[in-house]
């Protein structure tokens, strides 16, 4: 599925865990953050980033490049 995201808005977001920037994963409709200890996913629903703590999961082990 594609993330339909205005580039803009994608440039200010922020992981809202460690304020990091995010990378698009559009196969799996989720933002995820490059923070180098972080690594959370959060799922983007009908152009809508959920960045809620509660809704997000691990996408990588902390500290694992990307």
């Amino acid at each position: 599925m594609m993330i339909d995201l205005d580039p803009d808005v994608l440039e200010v977001l922020a992981c809202p865990n460690c304020h990091a920037a995010f990378a698009v994963d559009p196969e799996r409709s989720e933002l995820v953050c490059t923070g180098p200890g972080c690594g959370l996913a959060f799922p983007v629903e009908g152009r809508i980033p959920v960045l809620l703590l509660d809704e997000a999961r691990q996408a990588r082990s902390p500290g694992t490049p990307s």
